[in-house]
């Protein structure tokens, strides 16, 4: 009976997954009009440009770092 509930709740998981996806899929022209509309554009970049965007972010974080520790070691010497 339990293996019953499990496949009962893995098709109700995957339903509602579907189901999520396709609401979203017909709202978007309307979001996107409205938007327009406002003005509030949203950005969409791509997995790649969100990858890119963050490894960026993280070199100069990186590099403001080491110049504060290159600082430190200066001011010590």
């Amino acid at each position: 009976m339990n293996k019953h509930f499990e496949d009962a709740w893995y098709y109700a998981r995957r339903t509602g997954k579907h189901l999520a996806r396709g609401v979203r899929e017909e709202l978007d022209p309307v979001e996107r009009r409205l938007r327009e509309a406002t003005g509030r554009e949203r950005e969409e970049l791509t997995r790649l440009e969100r990858w890119r965007r963050e490894l960026r972010t993280t070199e100069t974080e990186t590099a403001d770092k080491a110049r504060h520790v290159v600082r430190k070691a200066r001011r010590r010497v």
